[in-house]
């Protein structure tokens, strides 16, 4: 017998046979992983992307950000796309309104500076 008959018969036996498992029950796994990874991991990060873009849509003068390249500031000015940063005396820089990374508000920041009033003595 050789390579070619051996192939052959191979094959003639294997069309005979019928598929093990069913089809949806291999793909339960991956469907289940698909379903706790966007629940674990895509889900919380659109909601975190919503609210920062929420934050950046409201900045207004005063406000203190922070960008993507670790850069703190002083809002001074905000247009339609960008926002003017001072960061330094007499150093202000135009940045793209989606390069702010993190937005602190002035009330925001008045707010978590002031410690709360301590309860009355019973």
């Amino acid at each position: 017998m050789n390579l070619s008959n051996t192939l052959f018969y191979l094959t003639a036996q294997a069309e005979g046979q019928a598929p093990a498992g069913g089809g949806l029950g291999s793909f339960m796994p991956l469907i289940l992983i698909f379903v706790i990874f966007y629940f674990l991991l895509i889900r919380p990060q659109k909601q975190k992307q919503k609210k920062l873009q929420l934050q950046i849509d409201a900045i207004k003068i005063g406000d203190k950000v922070i960008t993507a390249g670790g850069i703190h500031g002083l809002v001074t000015s905000v247009k339609k796309q960008s926002v003017s940063v001072k960061v330094g005396n007499n150093v202000k820089i135009e940045f793209e309104k989606g390069s702010v990374a993190t937005v602190i508000s002035k009330n925001s920041s008045a707010e978590s500076a002031t410690p709360a009033p301590a309860p009355a003595p019973a």
